[in-house]
């Protein structure tokens, strides 16, 4: 929903160079996808968390760690530096989720937290400046 309403979202406001792409695991693949960008913002849903949304830098993981299933975005981050010399500018978004069951509507609270999570990033996006 997040890249969905993203995309609505630059379309009406007539921005050009920003790219959403939707991903569900994270792979070793991702690690050419990233390097092609200055910066890259990862987003997740989150089981628990003190606040609708949280936003912070990340940096690439100390060893490149990761299982045929999914790999997280340090990992992804350190795979990059190792296969493309690219460090690019990257955070996460963690989104904090209240249902977990396939195909279950949004919750409004959930819907809450995703609206605030996007008040928070469209101006950054907008001004292509990021504060964690």
């Amino acid at each position: 929903m997040l890249i969905e309403r993203l995309q609505e979202w630059a379309l009406a406001e007539g921005l050009c160079g920003l790219t959403f792409e939707e991903n569900y695991q994270l792979g070793p693949e991702d690690a050419l996808t990233v390097s092609e960008y200055d910066t890259v913002i990862f987003a997740d849903a989150v089981k628990e968390a003190p606040t609708a949304f949280a936003f912070r830098p990340l940096t690439a993981a100390a060893t490149i760690t990761f299982t045929t299933h999914a790999m997280n975005p340090e990992s992804v981050l350190a795979l990059c530096a190792e296969l493309y010399g690219k460090t690019p500018a990257s955070y996460l978004l963690a989104i904090t989720g209240c249902a977990w069951e396939p195909n279950a509507p949004l919750s409004p609270t959930a819907a809450q937290n995703l609206t605030a999570a996007l008040a928070f990033l469209q101006p950054q996006l907008r001004s292509g400046r990021f504060m964690a």
